[in-house]
């Protein structure tokens, strides 16, 4: 199985640990080709605009998978939502990405998401049978209330492919996060995203 280019998006305030312990992971199982951004990569002082293109063309440019940490403000971070929205349009710079969400324990969340068809759900999860397809916003937003509201578009889309798996679910099983990235990848091209919403200007 190949390694792909990862970028990682997370609040960097209040769930660094996470990121810190998913690189340590990676370095010690060789599981993806990181290309994320570190704390004071990028001078928070400078304008929006070019905060926005710096992400876009030096960091997110020759990516093919996001890797999307929830807490419990992630939803509120601008540059999260640039990120997301970045990764999902194709530019002269770049491709659009897959995009992988891992829900944190600060959320509490217990609900899965395999966006990859059959061999999805029968290889990482064989002791769940009870699938069940959503088309409502609102259970959407119940299910996963700490969800960036870019995301929930996506989801409501046939063609997003993208999975939600909790920490717990990978924090000890790089197969598993191997196998998930791959899936991601390898439905990259495929996603036809909602990128209707206005890019968020503040955080929340």
């Amino acid at each position: 199985m190949n390694k792909h280019k990862v970028f990682i998006s997370y609040h960097h305030a209040n769930d660094q640990f996470y990121k810190d312990y998913l690189e340590f992971f990676n370095d010690v199982h060789d599981i993806f080709i990181n290309k994320s951004v570190s704390i004071d990569d990028i001078d928070e002082n400078l304008p929006a605009d070019t905060i926005r293109e710096i992400i876009r063309d030096n960091y997110l440019r020759d990516t093919s998978v996001l890797i999307l940490l929830v807490g419990v403000e992630t939803k509120n971070r601008k540059h999260v939502d640039w990120e997301i929205y970045s990764s999902m349009r194709n530019s002269i710079k770049n491709r659009k990405s897959g995009i992988l969400v891992i829900n944190l324990p600060s959320v509490g969340s217990t609900y899965i998401r395999a966006a990859h068809g059959e061999a999805e759900k029968r290889d990482l999860y064989p002791d769940t049978d009870n699938w069940i397809a959503i088309n409502d916003r609102s259970e959407y937003e119940r299910r996963y209330p700490y969800m960036p509201a870019r995301i929930i578009d996506n989801l409501l889309m046939d063609k997003s492919y993208i999975s939600i798996v909790n920490w717990s679910d990978i924090e000890n099983d790089p197969e598993k996060l191997k196998k998930l990235i791959e899936l991601t990848f390898q439905d990259r091209d495929l996603c036809e995203y909602n990128l209707g919403r206005a890019m968020r200007e503040r955080n929340g």
